[in-house]
């Protein structure tokens, strides 16, 4: 497979996974704004989402509609949704003989319904929840579609390798900075309503509850977040598939590469494996999240040095 087409796949799924995490965050954290008798920042969600200048942030950071506007629909924001799903698009239009035609397709009608006026609308003057359960339900289309259509082969792997690639390092940041705020503020560590909307974001929520029966604790979150292997959000999980996925694309022609790239793999496998909460707390849990991040950036760099000829 040529080093762009690899590439194009990769980002693809990227986007798609990153616009996923940021629909998520959006329709938790909107509805917490509006439900919500405590103060209520949009900090948090702000500091994983945006790319944009802070100054633009600080005008709009204490309206939930503009928040939500300008993380859905704002050109000038980088990881705003619409700019990710045109990205994820050309790249989609680059390879559409390397993916299913019903594929293109789902991604094609994705991108129109973002760019629906009336979407717009819904945020700015009548419901967001509304415009993000729309934008959510053209996401599970395309899972639903790359799941049942796409063939076995590299162009899947390339493509699962970049959504759990993008899901793990959503699932960190997140982590990190829901934690930051608990070491500054302790009384959140009490808070059941700040726990569940993490594990809302994340998905995670139901199978906390079935999980758990003590109630929400930050050491109990933490262990599902980082070390559940049966949520499909937590980081060993998307690691492991990472490995899997990675483990397809060996080939005699590029032994070397493959080879240093999977013993990366492999051991930030076996560094969370053998983790515990008390292990990363020990060691602090920011220190330990961050440099499982670095990790997982590494991965991305070498991905784009030995397989996407730095494309």
């Amino acid at each position: 497979m040529l080093s762009r087409v690899a590439s194009s796949l990769y980002w693809l799924s990227r986007y798609v996974e990153r616009s996923d995490g940021i629909l998520r965050m959006l329709k938790i954290n909107y509805a917490s704004s509006q439900d919500t008798i405590q103060e209520f920042t949009w900090d948090p969600v702000i500091r994983i989402s945006s790319g944009g200048d802070a100054e633009s942030i600080a005008e709009i950071k204490n309206d939930s509609r503009k928040v939500v506007e300008y993380l859905l629909f704002n050109r000038d924001n980088p990881n705003s949704v619409i700019n990710m799903v045109t990205l994820a698009r050309e790249n989609a239009r680059s390879v559409q003989e390397h993916i299913a035609k019903d594929l293109w397709q789902c991604l094609n009608e994705y991108y129109h319904t973002v760019k629906d006026p009336k979407l717009l609308w819904y945020v700015q003057k009548d419901d967001p929840i509304t415009a993000l359960d729309i934008l959510s339900k053209q996401v599970m289309l395309y899972y639903g579609t790359a799941e049942s259509t796409m063939e076995r082969g590299e162009s899947r792997s390339f493509m699962s390798i970049g959504k759990y690639l993008e899901r793990s390092i959503q699932s960190i940041d997140i982590l990190d900075i829901k934690f930051s705020s608990v070491s500054d503020n302790p009384d959140l560590l009490l808070d059941t309503s700040y726990w569940k909307h993490l594990l809302l974001s994340l998905g995670g929520y139901e199978l906390y509850l079935k999980s758990y029966r003590e109630g929400f604790t930050a050491e109990n979150i933490l262990e599902l977040v980082m070390l559940n292997k049966d949520f499909p959000r937590s980081a060993i999980y998307a690691v492991d598939n990472i490995q899997r996925y990675f483990g397809r694309l060996k080939s005699d022609q590029n032994m070397e590469h493959y080879n240093s790239l999977s013993f990366i793999i492999g051991r930030l496998s076996s560094n969370i494996t053998y983790s515990s909460v008390y292990s990363m707390k020990s060691e602090g849990l920011h220190n330990y999240l961050v440099k499982v991040r670095s990790e997982l950036y590494g991965i991305g760099n070498l991905m784009d040095e030995y397989y996407f000829a730095n494309s």
